[in-house]
């Protein structure tokens, strides 16, 4: 009796340990997005001109995520986005180049620099309104001034 128990035994846990090693294929682990890096818009990279301190373009575009000790005139700037659904990586990589005074000097990239029409105007970003095509305040009633709030109400039927 004891010499059946022992390969019983045995053949019971290389079942319990082989189902472990076969995921189950009807269920999905779930991914996240993953971003990494610097985002840098289009925006950003527009306010950037040639002569600017290194101090501007870190307010600017923010602390560049490679700054090489040996190449102490450049900055990259560098971005990632996996998408946890699909697997698609998109990756971008924005360069700022200084002069030896530590002034921009130029750029290089996935980004594009602001055409000559963007920096002459900047964007309008207000709103027009003809104060005389708004109704007349004798024609249009007033709402009803609010009362308590529902605990206030609550409170004052209460007594407090």
């Amino acid at each position: 009796m004891f010499s059946l128990r022992m390969p019983l035994i045995g053949a019971l846990c290389c079942v319990a340990l082989s189902a472990c090693s076969n995921p189950v294929r009807s269920i999905n682990a779930y991914k996240i997005d993953v971003q990494q890096g610097n985002v840098l818009t289009q925006e950003m990279v527009s306010q950037l001109r040639p002569g600017q301190t290194r101090d501007q373009v870190r307010f600017i575009l923010g602390t560049p995520l490679l700054a090489d000790i040996f190449h102490q005139e450049r900055w990259d700037y560098v971005y990632s986005y996996r998408n946890g659904r699909t697997g698609n990586v998109e990756s971008r990589r924005f360069s700022a180049y200084f002069d030896s005074t530590g002034r921009l000097d130029k750029v290089t990239g996935d980004v594009e620099p602001a055409t000559p029409d963007e920096l002459a105007a900047p964007p309008v970003r207000n709103r027009v309104v003809d104060l005389s095509s708004l109704p007349a305040d004798s024609e249009v009633p007033l709402p009803p001034p609010e009362g308590p709030g529902f605990i206030r109400g609550l409170l004052n039927s209460v007594g407090f």
